[in-house]
């Protein structure tokens, strides 16, 4: 795989709210993409979902919400998110919204943070910068197992040149 094809992957995983850091990091270290530039790239794309995701709730969501199937998803969704943080956030404020999205498991990223955010009345600023913080400390965690993991597989197997 080329590697523009390689980085268009990685930016794709890196916003995508599935994979997010999770997919996008060890998918382009696989792909031959050196961890110290994957992990910065994939970070800032990931962090680039808290300003997006806010936009789409202040503008589209509103239309949205009018559809049946949007918004019985949305509600469902939103119940979801809001039991997940509001202990966190109620103990911890903003800094609640970090340590949330700093866990790398599914549904804990920069979505589903910043959707619970927004929901519980954080400002803006204080969303992005929050959901920013965590996305580091989750794609630093990611990297670091990704890494080390690779090291591990690699006293067990012997690489080969083509």
């Amino acid at each position: 795989m080329s590697m523009p094809v390689v980085l268009l992957w990685t930016a794709f995983l890196s916003f995508l709210p599935i994979s997010e850091l999770r997919g996008a990091i060890p998918f382009s270290i696989a792909h031959g993409l050196p961890w110290y530039f994957a992990y910065p790239f994939a970070v800032v794309l990931n962090a680039l979902v808290a300003p997006a995701c806010w936009i789409f709730l202040s503008t589209l969501h509103k239309l949205f919400l009018k559809m049946n199937w949007y918004s019985n998803f949305f509600e469902r969704f939103v119940a979801r998110a809001r039991n997940k943080l509001r202990g966190n956030v109620e103990k911890w404020g903003w800094l609640g919204i970090a340590a949330f999205v700093a866990i790398p498991l599914p549904i804990t990223g920069a979505w589903t943070g910043t959707l619970g955010a927004w929901m519980l009345g954080l400002s803006r600023k204080r969303t992005c910068a929050a959901v920013t913080l965590g996305v580091i400390a989750a794609g630093a965690i990611v990297t670091l197992i990704t890494v080390a993991g690779i090291k591990a597989l690699d006293i067990f197997t012997k690489r080969m040149e083509l």
